[in-house]
């Protein structure tokens, strides 16, 4: 036992020693400093197209953007977990070369050390599962490869990955994926199919299977098909996240960022979207590229955003197919609830009906119309290949030149229903052509571009694609654009090639976009621009296969099932979409959501919603911010910033309904001085813009006039009340004579 006249020397030895404690700790996060900037200073590899004739190759890539922590405006109460996080600020996309990849390595495992030791004194007092977990997950990640760019390429050779996973599978796990790949056909076949789809899924699921498990666990989250269970999914995501899977993490991270489930912390969404990207997850990329792109939750970069945008945006392009892809319907539920003429562009049942009736009687127009209508899909109506295929056969008959083409563009492509057949193709495509229809003669450019069905031309080709482009075709566009910036058949002319990608974007081609997303991120034949490249890759993922859920969600909405449609567009939401994220604050605006009873978590939710909606110039958004702070929804009462989104709504984009606010706010002095001619300015500037505010602004108008009219009686000094008061007895007294001289007129007639 230490006497009491000996504790202070050893007091002063524990101090010192603490001391050097801390001094040895920061010594630390310096080296995992110079760590994260040599990761992040390796050197870009570029990355090539699979579809050497739609996609262009950049000549010169960008430089790589230096590296910026990351900061966070929401930290997370339970623990710390700044620095850690630190080692995953916005990864390095590019791919080192083959000379340097071993020297990094070495560089890597030896800063493993350093990283272990400041994890360990970070978190020596948390027992939490979830940071044990990260800390192993950090340093796997560091181990396993030294990119991201590596560690995503692992997992984007799914053909390769596929093969070699069924040659690797134990008998049970080959029939738990044999079950899913079945239960996946079930469900993406006719609606009628969806059911037996799921059951099987669930079998497929006992079996063991991984992705199915996901699937269903994404399922009970939605609430679709399946009885929604967001405990059950909750649990799969965390379970499967735990060993490592990518898409469960992009579970994981979008119930952390919506708060289903479990409460809301941005940076473990953060943390588990960044390893789902890693993984490559395409939703993660796309969740990563828009919160680095609207800085939530992270320090806003360009850069950063467009890397994530790059590799996402690469996957859908490797998927469009001919048609297209899938129509992306953006509907605005809070236009279509206060406009009853709004127009979802949704096809009316029973016009769809007549339409398949006339066609059925032998109407050419009806026909071509359905088979393009199933061809591309949209409109409510799914895409189906079988049905296309048929009533463009009808039209063929007549012989349609626009029926001819796209029954060409099927068979040169092929799909599950048609099988590809370069030698069909081709006789359609000349037949369409022949009658000089742009469709077929895009067919037959391509053909002869690609030397697929038919001699390598680079001249028919160009003619052909000349030919359709003059028409207006958004094929014969594309494809002149492509052979001018390769060069091939032409000098190569990158001015022209932006000319025709522009022409081909302004008719929605997914691949124009894309064309131009890659010649900006480079600065190929124009001056580089970030900021115009991350706009156009938005773009392009966001009319990727993810983009249908949003006529799932209206389906769902529309059908009465709010919170599962909540659910879908709070997803689309983290992943940039912004009619998704109005469409999200709409459904909590209105109660329709019920996963929250208390009204100010439903408030203080929409409000997140608005101001992501209102950051990409939804400006009924912007207004719904100043209403939320004017009434104190889900935030406290503060007219001057309700006053100030009024504002921007009205000055930047024309609101007439914020002009009114606006107005009023003058009018009555809330937030800013009173001011009756700012208000009057307002309100007539609200007439102006919309003529559904020139009755509303007519009374605030004459409202305002007779406050101005006592607002002057108040002001003036009546110094000469004698001359008001003579002003106001002489057109009395005129006016008693007046009725008295009439009076005795009548008498004097009345005697007579």
């Amino acid at each position: 036992m230490i006497k009491s006249d000996h504790r202070w020397p050893i007091m002063i030895i524990a101090l010192i020693l603490l001391s050097s404690l801390v001094i040895s700790i920061h010594g630390n996060d310096n080296d995992l400093q110079n760590f994260i900037n040599s990761v992040n200073d390796q050197n870009q590899k570029k990355s090539k197209s699979s579809s050497e004739e739609v996609f262009v190759e950049t000549e010169d890539e960008a430089t790589p953007p230096e590296a910026t922590n990351v900061k966070y405006s929401e930290p997370i109460n339970d623990l710390d977990i700044s620095s850690a996080i630190k080692i995953l600020t916005a990864p390095d996309l590019s791919q080192p070369d083959e000379q340097t990849k071993d020297k990094d390595s070495e560089k890597n495992k030896a800063n493993i050390k350093n990283l272990d030791n400041l994890l360990n004194f970070k978190f020596i007092l948390d027992n939490d599962p979830w940071v044990e977990n990260f800390k192993v997950a950090i340093k796997s990640s560091l181990e396993e490869s030294n990119t991201l760019e590596n560690q995503i390429e692992e997992h984007e050779n799914d053909a390769v990955g596929e093969k070699n996973m069924e040659t690797e599978m134990t008998p049970e796990q080959l029939e738990a994926h044999n079950k899913y790949l079945e239960a996946m056909k079930l469900i993406n076949s006719h609606s009628s199919n969806k059911a037996k789809g799921y059951l099987t899924m669930f079998q497929a699921a006992g079996l063991g299977s991984v992705d199915a498990k996901i699937h269903l666990a994404w399922a009970q989250l939605f609430g679709t098909h399946v009885n929604q269970n967001i405990v059950a999914a909750n649990e799969t995501f965390h379970t499967l996240a735990e060993e490592g899977n990518p898409d469960a993490q992009m579970g994981l991270g979008f119930l952390y960022s919506s708060g289903l489930g479990v409460n809301v912390s941005l940076a473990k969404s953060l943390v588990y979207y960044t390893f789902s990207a890693i993984g490559g997850n395409q939703w993660a990329q796309m969740a990563l590229g828009y919160r680095y792109y609207a800085g939530i939750s992270v320090t806003t970069s360009c850069e950063k955003a467009l890397d994530f945008y790059k590799i996402a945006a690469a996957k859908v392009a490797k998927d469009v197919t001919l048609s297209g892809g899938q129509m992306i319907h953006r509907i605005r539920l809070m236009e279509e609830a206060d406009a009853s003429g709004y127009n979802a562009g949704i096809l009316d049942k029973d016009l769809f009906e007549y339409y398949q009736l006339l066609a059925n009687k032998g109407d050419v127009t009806a026909q071509v119309g359905l088979g393009q209508l199933h061809f591309q899909g949209g409109r409510g109506i799914p895409l189906d290949y079988e049905k296309a295929h048929h009533y463009f056969l009808q039209a063929a008959e007549a012989n349609n030149p626009i029926a001819l083409g796209f029954l060409g563009r099927m068979y040169l492509e092929g799909n599950e229903y048609v099988k590809q057949d370069n030698k069909t193709a081709f006789t359609y495509f000349k037949k369409s052509a022949d009658q000089n229809n742009p469709v077929g003669q895009s067919g037959l450019g391509l053909m002869y571009m690609r030397g697929q069905g038919a001699p390598q031309d680079y001249s028919e080709a160009f003619r052909f694609f000349q030919l359709a482009a003059e028409q207006g075709w958004v094929d014969g566009q594309l494809h002149l654009g492509v052979m001018y910036h390769k060069g091939l058949g032409v000098r190569r002319d990158y001015k022209t090639a932006v000319k025709y990608f522009t022409l081909a974007s302004q008719s929605g081609h997914v691949m124009a976009y894309y064309n131009l997303a890659q010649m900006h991120a480079a600065g190929t034949g124009l001056m580089r621009s970030c900021s115009t490249a991350v706009d156009l890759y938005k773009n392009v993922v966001e009319r990727g296969r993810v983009g249908e859920k949003l006529m799932e969600a209206y389906t769902l909405h529309r059908d009465g099932h709010g919170n599962a449609a909540f659910i879908i567009y709070a997803l689309l939401s983290d992943l940039g979409y912004d009619v998704a994220q109005s469409n999200a604050a709409h459904l909590l605006d209105r109660n329709e959501v019920t996963l929250w009873p208390d009204d100010n978590a439903r408030y203080t939710r929409a409000l997140v919603y608005w101001a992501r909606s209102a950051a990409q110039g939804y400006s009924p958004a912007q207004v719904k911010l100043g209403d939320y702070h004017y009434y104190g929804w889900g935030t406290a009462v503060d007219y001057e910033i309700a006053a100030m989104h009024y504002r921007l709504a009205s000055e930047s984009q024309h609101n007439a309904q914020a002009f009114f606010n606006l107005g009023y706010m003058h009018e009555q002095g809330l937030g800013m001085s009173q001011d009756i001619h700012l208000a009057k300015r307002c309100y007539d500037m609200a007439a102006e813009t919309s003529a559904d505010a020139k009755v509303p602004a007519a009374l605030a108008l004459l409202k305002l006039s007779l406050l101005f009219s006592v607002q002057y009686l108040q002001e003036i000094k009546w110094q000469h009340w004698d001359l008001y008061l003579l002003g106001l007895l002489i057109p009395t007294l005129a006016t008693l004579l007046f009725m008295k001289l009439g009076y005795t007129n009548r008498a004097h007639q009345h005697q007579e």
